[in-house]
This record gives C-alpha cells, sequence and structure tokens, in this order.
C-alpha cells in the first residue's frame, strides 16, 4: 500500500500562493499546514481557512496534516492553552478536510524531576488524546529537542501509554534528524520504535568542522535515513510520510525555534530553491528504498 507524501511547505514561502507553487514544482500533492498567510495553522480563521481550501482544491493539493505546535509550551502553563487551539483544529477539520495534528509533548524550564515530568506530560497528553476523539481528530506526537518525548525511551513510554491502537486517537511521528541532534544513534532508536511508529518525517543534519549540527538533504546527513527506510520496507511498513526540510533558517523554521546553525550551503538561495532540493532529495532516498508513495 502506497504512501502519502506531503510536506511543510511553508519552508517553501508563507502564503498559499507561494506553497502551492513549491509543492507543484517538487511533483507533490499533499501538504502539512503549518504556517499559511500569515497565521498559525491553530489560529487560521475560518474565513481564510475557506480561500485556502478553495485554493488547494484548485490545485488538486490536499491537507495531510495539521502541524501544530499543540505541546510546545512548559508543563507549569494552563494546558487549557492548548485544549483550545485543538478546539479550532476541530472547526478546521471540515472546512480542510483534514483530521491529523502533530503535537509535541511539553517543556520542562523549571527543571522539575523526570518523573514529575513524565507524569504532568502523560497527564496532558491524555487530555489532548480525549478530546481528540470527541472532535474526531488524530494526534501524531513528534519527538523533537527538550520536550518529554525528546529521548527513544520516553518516546516508547509515550506509546506504550497513550497508543492504545492502530486506530486510536493518538499515534506517533519517527523524526530521524530529530534523534541524531538529541545524540541518539538513529538506526537504534527505529529498531526500539519502529513497532509503534505510524508516520515518518523526513529530516536530515550532519555537523559542521567545529562540531554544529545543521540540516541536510535526506541521505546526506547522519540520521540513517536509507538504511532505516530500507528496513521499513521490508517490514511492509506503510503510513504518512513528511518533508520536513529545515535547511534555511527561513521565517518559518525560525518559528519553530530549531536547534543547530543555518546550511551555509543553502544561505543565499530562495526558500523555494531549497525546498524543491529537499523534496527532490527525498523522493530519491524513498525511491531507491523501494518505498511507494503518491
Amino acid at each position: 500500500m502506497p504512501s502519502t507524501l506531503s510536506a511543510f511547505a511553508d519552508e517553501a514561502g508563507p502564503s498559499c500562493d507561494e506553497q502551492i507553487a513549491g509543492l507543484q514544482a517538487a511533483g507533490l500533492h499533499y501538504i502539512d499546514i503549518r504556517g499559511i498567510d500569515g497565521h498559525n495553522i491553530t489560529v487560521l480563521p475560518l474565513e481564510q481557512a475557506k480561500i485556502v481550501r478553495q485554493k488547494l482544491d484548485a490545485a488538486k493539493i490536499t491537507c495531510a496534516m495539521f502541524g501544530s505546535p499543540l505541546g510546545k509550551i512548559d508543563i507549569t502553563e494552563d494546558v487549557q492553552i492548548d485544549l483550545d487551539k485543538l478546539k479550532h483544529l476541530g472547526t478546521l477539520r471540515a472546512i480542510l478536510g483534514c483530521d491529523a495534528v502533530r503535537i509535541f509533548s511539553y517543556y520542562n524550564k523549571t527543571g522539575k524531576d523526570h518523573d514529575a515530568f513524565r507524569k504532568e506530560s502523560i497527564a496532558r497528553l491524555r487530555q489532548l488524546s480525549a478530546l481528540a476523539r470527541d472532535l474526531g481528530l488524530v494526534l501524531y506526537h513528534e519527538n523533537e529537542s527538550h520536550i518529554f518525548g525528546d529521548k527513544s525511551d520516553d518516546v516508547l513510554t509515550i506509546a506504550e501509554e497513550l497508543r492504545t491502537s492502530v486506530n486510536g486517537p493518538f499515534r506517533t511521528i519517527f523524526d530521524f534528524g530529530n534523534y541524531h541532534a538529541g545524540g541518539e544513534d538513529p538506526w537504534e532508536c527505529w529498531l526500539k520504535l519502529r513497532g509503534v511508529t505510524d508516520a515518518i518525517h523526513i529530516k536530515d543534519n550532519s555537523r559542521t568542522a567545529d562540531g554544529q549540527m545543521h540540516h541536510t538533504p535526506a541521505g546526506l546527513g547522519g540520521g540513517k535515513i536509507p538504511q532505516i527506510l530500507a528496513d521499513a520496507v521490508v517490514r511492509d511498513w506503510a503510513g504518512p510520510l513528511s518533508v520536513e526540510p529545515h535547511l534555511q533558517h527561513s521565517a518559518a523554521v525560525a518559528a519553530t525555534g530549531p536547534s543547530g546553525v543555518p546550511n551555509q550551503a543553502y544561505s543565499a538561495m530562495s526558500a523555494a530553491e531549497c525546498f524543491k532540493i529537499a523534496c527532490r532529495a527525498a523522493k530519491g532516498v524513498l525511491a531507491t528504498a523501494g518505498v511507494k508513495v503518491v
């Protein structure tokens, strides 16, 4: 069964028109909407969402996932902030024809011990999951630096606690680059998590000569992407795939709070050019591994 291949097209440009042009230039038919026309997806006005849907339909592009920042607040902040944003996404569900929501699992800026961090993060994820079920949404947790679900062991804990079934409202994303940036071996992370991985983000990175981390096209960094994708094919893994380039620190990338430094090889290129390079590289590693995409 082929997987959908989408992309965070706000890295091609901030407007809906620029994002559509970027996807078309890359030969993609699915989008993960994160920021568009000056709004984060969690606060996109309903009337603007209707215009976005009309433009996407005209271009034959489907919204695959809402690239929300839910879970990117501290465990001491009011969880109602995220619950309200999720309710708005529930309203956007019918307008944009999308029920998948990318989320995270909270920061611990005050340095609470790991057990307290785990309990509070899991409790919040349970609240989000319960609301998502009521709204007809499906949550996809992405591993990310400095949140609870940063290291693979904690992502496994999240999966064991929240991922009750493959048809439940809570699922997990495997991001190669984020594990590598966090100092883990992505291959070892995959062996641990492949049985509970429901989606994949195609992002790669490597270290510069002075030891800084920067992003690279898929397959050129330390994310072990070709090796992991080949194993996924052998295992008949199927799920949504998304390109998250991060090749330059554009406004869209800066809004995500990325770690590392900009890749100087792409500093003089436009956001649209970098986006096309990243998508082409992703399609290349997927084809080489034998992953079928639509």
